[in-house]
């Protein structure tokens, strides 16, 4: 047997593993790497390890730091606050609130099982209260978690931005950050719409944002009182089995407390500012704004390293790590011919994104961002086709079947279903919905992304 033939077996076997049993893929991607490469190749240790990405190693180590940090000094608290006084007593805008605020804590670097956890319990009871589809608000805050996902300094797009950094392919971290926010956020359109949201344009309600602060506030005092937040999940989950996210202090008004908060807000933009304006390494950038955070207010960092998504970190490293190796056994240039060979550059697209959307919808999306990015490079490379649109589309395709009640995401909202809901019936209706996604996510993003060649 051919060391690329051999070398996609452990792949799938490692996938298969993964989603079967709560194991973290990147551990078994260190292991796949290790056997493929030492028993199979005969590399060296030292070559194996030359694939480990330190830059993103430290990249996500920064950015997960200074979110915990922003969490625990209420900094977070404070930003939902300020988003709620929007709504004033307009029922409607408060999905579109929830939406928002999911979107904003993913894209200055919480992961988004960490932003659905947070927000998706205030979300669902606010759905329970004033007669809100629950299946629209939980979808809201999911797709508002993806719609921010893949800015230039959230998790999602330090992965794909730090892949597609190592090959010669032009490629624009905007229009991958745009198309999944447009894209997520015309999901949310529909769903508005199809799901009841016209309805609620006559309802209000007072008080909501009192209401949103008590619902907050029980959040975080569930938390502190060591109620975990709750969970479930498949696969390779990037928490488990306690969801560090629930673990918030509640904002206060007191200014001893709301200085280290401005100073936060401050460099979050500072971040933004440096890193993107700048092109300054996003990882040295953050976790230095972190150790200054730290600084200001001592208290605050503490817990903060314990709250770094380690498991993601695992995650991003094994597989590209194994990724290296897969390039060393002639893998990727195997896989690339064979995508070659169909003759069709937008079928061979389509079946990628396929691909990515059906394993995504129960197995890690990081993990499949990083498996199938780097065996389509070579395709791309070729110039038959877009290379931006088929990266942003298979993008697009691996993350929004998190709605799948099989994924985390899904499941920390199944998990909040508000009270009175029939959790069965809740299961089925997201379940429907994830089929529909999985189906139809891809074919959308293939029509609007890679067919019309803008990209």
């Amino acid at each position: 047997m051919s060391a690329p033939v051999l070398s996609i077996i452990i792949l799938a076997a490692m996938f298969l593993l993964a989603t079967v049993l709560p194991l973290n893929m990147g551990a078994l991607a260190f292991v796949g790497a290790f056997l493929l490469g030492a028993v199979v190749l005969g590399m060296s240790t030292n070559e194996i390890l030359a694939n480990f990405p330190g830059g993103l190693f430290l990249t996500i180590v920064g950015v997960t730091y200074l979110f915990a940090i922003a969490q625990n000094n209420g900094t977070i608290d404070l930003l939902v606050r300020g988003a709620v006084r929007l709504v004033g007593s307009r029922v409607a805008l408060i999905p579109w609130v929830m939406f928002a605020i999911t979107a904003v804590i993913t894209a200055v670097g919480a992961l988004s099982p960490a932003a659905v956890a947070i927000i998706a319990p205030i979300a669902l009871s606010f759905a329970g209260k004033y007669k809100i589809s629950p299946l629209l608000m939980g979808m809201m805050v999911i797709h508002g978690a993806q719609a921010g996902g893949f800015s230039p300094i959230a998790v999602y797009g330090v992965t794909v931005n730090g892949i597609l950094a190592k090959t010669d392919l032009a490629f624009s971290p905007t229009a991958l950050f745009l198309s999944s926010f447009i894209f997520n956020l015309v999901i949310a359109l529909v769903l508005f719409v199809v799901l009841g949201g016209r309805n609620l344009l006559s309802s209000k309600v007072g008080h909501f944002v009192e209401q949103a602060a008590e619902a907050r506030m029980a959040v975080s005092v569930g938390a502190k009182a060591g109620t975990d937040v709750p969970f479930k999940g498949f696969g390779s989950g990037m928490y488990g089995p306690r969801d560090p996210a629930g673990d918030g202090v509640a904002a206060t008004r007191e200014r001893k407390e709301r200085i280290p908060q401005l100073v936060t807000i401050a460099g979050l933009i500072a971040l933004a500012v440096v890193a993107l304006g700048f092109k300054m390494d996003v990882g040295f950038v953050s976790i230095t704004i972190a150790i200054v955070l730290a600084l200001v207010s001592p208290a605050a960092q503490k817990g903060a390293i314990n709250k770094i998504s380690w498991s993601t970190v695992l995650l991003i490293c094994g597989m590209l790590t194994f990724v290296g190796v897969l390039e060393e056994a002639g893998t990727i240039e195997f896989v690339s011919n064979g995508v070659a060979g169909m003759g069709m550059p937008l079928l061979a697209a389509l079946l990628i994104c396929f691909i990515g959307a059906v394993v995504s919808a129960f197995a890690s999306s990081t993990a499949i961002l990083a498996a199938l990015i780097p065996l389509a490079v070579p395709f791309l490379s070729t110039g038959e086709i877009g290379a931006v649109g088929v990266i942003c589309a298979l993008a697009v395709s691996a993350t929004i079947v998190d709605v799948s009640p099989f994924s985390t995401n899904g499941a920390l909202v199944l998990a909040n279903a508000p009270e009175g809901v029939d959790k069965d019936q809740f299961y089925k209706r997201i379940l429907g919905y994830s089929g529909i996604v999985i189906v139809a996510g891809p074919v959308l993003a293939w029509l609007a992304l890679v067919v019309p060649g803008w990209l």
